[in-house]
């Protein structure tokens, strides 16, 4: 059983929910003077399952793109070397973007995502992460729109993996150390 490897959850499935529906009004909110539609890009696999639950948050016609973008690959550090693995399928040209991401850790991807995308001439790029884990921090990063901050634990579920498992767990817990190490 998955939950026999949780020492503890951090955030239940109501906890998140409710802090996505305000996350999602919060942007909302913010473009609603804008007459352009709002382009949500999720950052593949993790953000994929809090991307879903955010955009139907948000009321108001959003447009959808993904791209996997990786600093990591099989590891559970940074590599420190950034990775396009898929990029968007459309122009962000004079379009206001929201990157939505699961989790900001070492800060690199995100902020040399956020440069190239900015590179892209964009009409504003703004970044959604559902946790951040400024402890870890090696890269400036500025999260326009935040669930947690949280401390230094191995998080999993709600997109969250260890090893390609736990992204189905519709809570986020700390993995015991006895699994991975």
């Amino acid at each position: 059983m998955m939950s026999d490897d949780i020492e503890r959850i951090s955030f239940s499935e109501e906890e998140i929910a409710a802090r996505v529906r305000e996350l999602g009004a919060q942007i909302a909110a913010d473009y609603r003077d804008a007459q352009e539609t709002v382009y949500c890009v999720g950052i593949l696999k993790g953000a994929a399952v809090f991307f879903t639950d955010l955009v139907r948050a948000i009321d108001r016609p959003v447009c959808f793109d993904f791209m996997i973008v990786s600093s990591y690959g099989d590891a559970t550090t940074t590599s420190g070397q950034v990775k396009i693995l898929k990029d968007l399928d459309f122009s962000i040209e004079n379009k206001h973007v929201v990157i939505v991401e699961d989790i900001i850790d070492s800060g690199t991807t995100m902020c040399y995502l956020r440069k190239m995308l900015e590179g892209r001439h964009p009409k504003s790029v703004r970044l959604c992460a559902f946790l951040s884990k400024p402890s870890r921090r090696v890269a400036p990063v500025e999260i326009d729109y935040l669930g947690y901050e949280v401390p230094d634990d191995f998080l999993i579920g709600y997109g969250l993996d260890y090893a390609e498992k736990y992204r189905n767990l519709p809570y986020i817990g700390v993995l015991k150390r006895s699994v991975y190490e």
